[in-house]
């Protein structure tokens, strides 16, 4: 049985806001680590690398979310859980007062 396409479209649209949200990170982590800033450069290493890798990490993220709920879909099963959503903002909020606080110990 073939489901609504409704719900599959849904799950599509869940799915390219999440590579949306990944490719932005991943720019992020880039960009940070070609500006120079008045941070210490190891924080700004640190921070980037650690943009880059949640960008990729939400990247597969995504893929494993969009599989798992299509899957459901079509076997007309409650959609699954998707716990990486609160650690994608733990890890969001942890990198950016990572970034504040460096910005802050070089204020003049």
């Amino acid at each position: 049985m073939e489901p609504d396409y409704r719900f599959s479209f849904a799950n599509e649209r869940t799915f390219l806001a999440w590579v949306r949200t990944s490719l932005a990170l991943l720019a992020a982590g880039v960009a940070l680590d070609v500006v120079e800033l008045s941070i210490p450069s190891i924080a700004q290493y640190a921070i980037a690398v650690l943009l880059a890798a949640l960008g990729l990490l939400s990247a597969l993220a995504a893929w494993i979310r969009w599989a798992r709920a299509e899957r459901a879909i079509r076997r007309g099963e409650p959609l699954p859980h998707f716990g990486f959503g609160a650690l994608f903002v733990i890890v969001v909020v942890v990198a950016a007062v990572g970034l504040m606080a460096a910005g802050l110990d070089n204020t003049p």
